[in-house]
């Protein structure tokens, strides 16, 4: 239902907008074992603005489009490439932001980190695929909940 709400949003609705993902170089120990750097492949990813809060900050929004991830172990050389581009579906409580206080409903694959103690997952980069949420409190710990699908630590495969 909520793929093709999304994808419904993206064929009949115009205002989206590019939603452009940085690179990102994160140090041994904070995801990893090692140093990792990240960085777009393909990128065609697109946001919409669906509701607003009174305050007009954003209430709920979508996302789709392509997105191809480089992930390389700056020590080894090692470089793994991962489909990241799932649709996406995010509520946005007031006062929260993408990281806190929301909650992503997916749809696909798509890749989130995971800090020691930051959440429901081992400390790692991690690709879900399939039908889940991802809920963000207010420190910005994450929850996965997993109904339909498959989940992998790139770390281990990079490692």
């Amino acid at each position: 239902m909520l793929m093709n709400l999304v994808t419904a949003l993206a064929v009949t609705a115009g205002g989206w907008l590019p939603a452009p993902s940085a690179p990102f170089d994160v140090a041994a120990g904070a995801r990893c074992d090692f140093p990792v750097h990240g960085e777009p492949v393909v990128d065609e990813v697109k946001t919409k603005v669906l509701a607003r809060h009174p305050d007009g900050s954003t209430k709920r929004e979508a996302y789709v489009g392509d997105l191809v991830f480089a992930y390389t172990n700056t020590d080894t050389g090692e470089t793994l490439e991962a489909d990241l581009g799932g649709s996406a579906l995010v509520e946005i409580e007031p006062g929260g932001t993408l990281t806190t206080k929301s909650t992503w409903y997916l749809v696909g694959p798509a890749g989130f980190g995971f800090r020691e103690g930051g959440g429901n997952r081992p400390r790692g980069l991690w690709v879900f695929d399939g039908v889940y949420t991802v809920a963000f409190d207010a420190a910005g710990v994450k929850t996965v909940t997993m109904y339909h699908g498959t989940e992998r630590n790139l770390c281990t495969e990079l490692g």
